[in-house]
């Protein structure tokens, strides 16, 4: 096989992997005035690549050699190639002919501790190795997405005109921002990912509301949610959403969607998120929510079996007005969105804390607005909620959010109490609303589960009407036993 190489070029990026997101974000850097040179593990598919796009500026390799000689110094070289080892692999393919200066950029869904391993242990040859996020799917690499780039932050002023000119632009700027140091990029799109797992089941379970509480149609449904994208909730999930809804099946005439096996996928990232708050102690149980429902569903014949043998809620009829329930789920969906993405981002500030990473949490949902997968908006809202106050504890307590949440409780409480009473799951929802009464209450009963520590493992508390105390210990059963004595 003859691969079309043209040896006298010196390509300004290079592109390992010529997957759809590859090809699609090499496409992207070439029409934004860059050359680009190509490869790819199978080679072939290189020599396919450059003759289907004939006469654009690609430079096709035979090999790992001839890929990284065919770049100007110092090199940027992109890789698209599925995360974990592959990544290793590819970087050992190339590293006997990178040389100090060159700049790696993973693209791909890598988890943050192994962007930071990478870019410590390529710092010692001098090489800079750049983590970034890349959000948007194939059509945002194609037409723009949102770029999460960390790293070495003069790596990055290197590749900064080329990220700048490929990420998706809205009304005030390009959709990247550099993130960070070491893992800061990857660990930003982790979070990201996060909040698009809660977003999308969030979604799901008021489709279901509608769906199996009121009877809807797919298309009614797809009318409301195109209604809804019109308004607050303009997003790109609510907008595909509409769209799926409205598309038949071409064999059957049936709503295609009716004819999706309930089991969704997951590549890990959301797992990733729900692993690393609990080791930095950040609640996020609407994340967490969504990514329990995923592992559930995937479980469709275990599931199946326990819908024929456990007994359901008696069918009632829902008793109402059914234009004030879509509304119900509307503010419900609304407001659980809110107290979704106020967890993200204390997930990142938690992680920007612990790494000191000094993460710009206004920055980063700006960026999040055009390009990605969550993009919506009001993303602007919550750039706007850290540029009044940078040190917001939380978005529930930015005036705007916490007025919309006020407004919205009564609607949000009444769509998971019709929900519960019908036995329509809606972990996502519940665990929303379960975050925000919590968040709001002063005095949880902790105070019990703390007393109970200390009864039956001398863990100590701390005493409510003695404040900077200290730490105390009770004797609870020789207490009790001394104040029955008395009594008696």
């Amino acid at each position: 096989m003859t691969t079309p190489v043209q040896e006298t070029k010196t390509a300004h990026v290079g592109m390992v992997g010529l997957a759809v997101m590859g090809s699609n974000l090499a496409l992207n850097i070439e029409r934004n005035g860059y050359s680009v040179a190509v490869f790819n593990r199978e080679v072939e598919r290189v020599g396919e690549f450059v003759r289907k796009h004939e006469g654009k500026r690609f430079v096709g390799a035979e090999s790992w050699e001839q890929f990284v000689h065919s770049l100007e110094r110092p090199r940027k070289i992109v890789m698209l190639v599925k995360a974990g080892d592959p990544v290793d692999w590819t970087i050992n393919q190339m590293k006997p002919y990178l040389e100090p200066g060159d700049i790696l950029i993973d693209g791909g869904n890598s988890h943050y501790l192994d962007t930071a391993r990478r870019e410590q242990e390529l710092k010692k040859d001098g090489i800079y190795f750049i983590g970034s996020g890349v959000s948007g799917g194939e059509k945002g690499a194609l037409e723009g997405p949102s770029l999460m780039p960390g790293g070495d932050r003069e790596a990055y002023e290197k590749i900064r005109p080329v990220w700048e000119s490929i990420a998706a632009k809205v009304d005030d700027g390009a959709c990247v921002t550099y993130i960070g140091p070491g893992g800061a990029g990857h660990f930003v799109k982790m979070v990201h990912n996060g909040i698009e797992y809660g977003d999308m089941q969030l979604i799901a379970e008021g489709y279901d509301l509608m769906r199996r509480v009121l009877g809807m149609s797919a298309a009614e449904m797809a009318d409301v949610f195109g209604e809804w994208n019109r308004g607050e909730l303009e997003s790109y999930l609510v907008e595909i959403t509409a769209k799926i809804l409205s598309v038949k099946d071409p064999e059957t005439g049936q709503p295609l969607v009716d004819l999706v096996l309930d089991k969704a996928g997951q590549k890990g990232t959301g797992r990733w998120a729900s692993e690393l708050a609990l080791e930095l102690g950040v609640p996020i149980p609407t994340i967490d929510a969504a990514v329990d429902t995923r592992n559930l569903s995937s479980r469709k014949e275990e599931r199946a079996d326990a819908a024929r043998t456990i007994t359901a809620p008696a069918a009632a009829k829902f008793e109402g007005e059914r234009g004030e329930l879509v509304d119900a789920i509307r503010d419900a969906l609304y407001a659980a969105k809110i107290c979704s993405y106020a967890q993200g981002m204390n997930l990142i500030r938690a992680g920007s804390d612990h790494y000191d990473w000094k993460i710009d949490l206004g920055e980063t949902a700006r960026i999040w607005k055009g390009g990605c997968i969550i993009r919506a908006r009001f993303l602007g809202k919550i750039k706007e909620a850290y540029a009044r106050k940078p040190d917001l504890a939380s978005l529930l307590l930015d005036p705007d959010f916490n007025a919309r949440l006020s407004q919205a409780q009564s609607s949000w409480r009444r769509a998971i109490t019709v929900a519960v009473g019908a036995g329509v799951p809606v972990p996502a929802m519940t665990a929303s609303l379960g975050y925000f009464d919590t968040y709001r209450t002063a005095e949880l009963p902790t105070n019990l589960t703390q007393a109970q520590r200390d009864f039956f493992g001398s863990h100590t508390y701390e005493r409510a009407d003695r404040p900077g105390a200290g730490a105390v210990h009770t004797e609870w059963e020789e207490l009790l036993e001394s104040q029955r004595g008395s009594q008696g």
